[in-house]
């Protein structure tokens, strides 16, 4: 990459600000790998999730716990099989997720009426009730971790994510 790409300059831009690493990390952005979408994505993955897993954490509740509840709040009655494809999980990290919400009866497991042999996941009223309380929570964990970005800059960012997941 150039230096007079946008890409170097967004992260000589960011190297004004302090980094939750502290001070060494700043000298790693002009690496090869600090420019690679893969490596920039997954590193704002990780860094979202341990602030939302931060924020989230007196509900008993963790970024995946939160994804599930949220899609069985979603209205749109996804499946267990569906809700991992959705999600990117395994089955049997959506049985253990589906299986602790399903405990603290959260979201409860019912038939399919588009395939008997499948469950679709729903909430309950006290999942409906813990979701409010944890999607504030999640939103301004998402607030926090885009303050260097305008509200432009943000918008753009999740068109441009949404275009390349979907």
């Amino acid at each position: 990459m150039s230096p007079s790409t946008p890409g170097t300059a967004a992260v000589a831009a960011s190297q004004t600000r302090p980094t939750p690493d502290g001070e060494g990390a700043s000298r790693f952005q002009q690496s090869a790998l600090a420019q690679e979408v893969a490596f920039l994505t997954a590193r704002s993955r990780s860094r979202g999730n341990a602030l939302a897993n931060q924020m989230l954490v007196d509900l008993d509740l963790k970024v995946r716990h939160y994804a599930v509840l949220a899609m069985a709040c979603s209205g749109t009655n996804p499946s267990q099989r569906e809700l991992g494809s959705f999600l990117d999980l395994d089955p049997s990290q959506v049985v253990a997720l589906v299986d602790a919400l399903e405990h603290r009866e959260l979201i409860r497991r019912a038939p399919d009426p588009r395939d008997r042999r499948s469950k679709i996941l729903i909430a309950t009223d006290s999942g409906h009730d813990l979701y409010t309380r944890a999607s504030e929570r999640t939103r301004a964990a998402e607030r926090q971790l885009l303050t260097a970005l305008t509200p432009q800059e943000q918008d753009e960012l999740r068109r441009l994510l949404a275009k390349i997941v979907f």
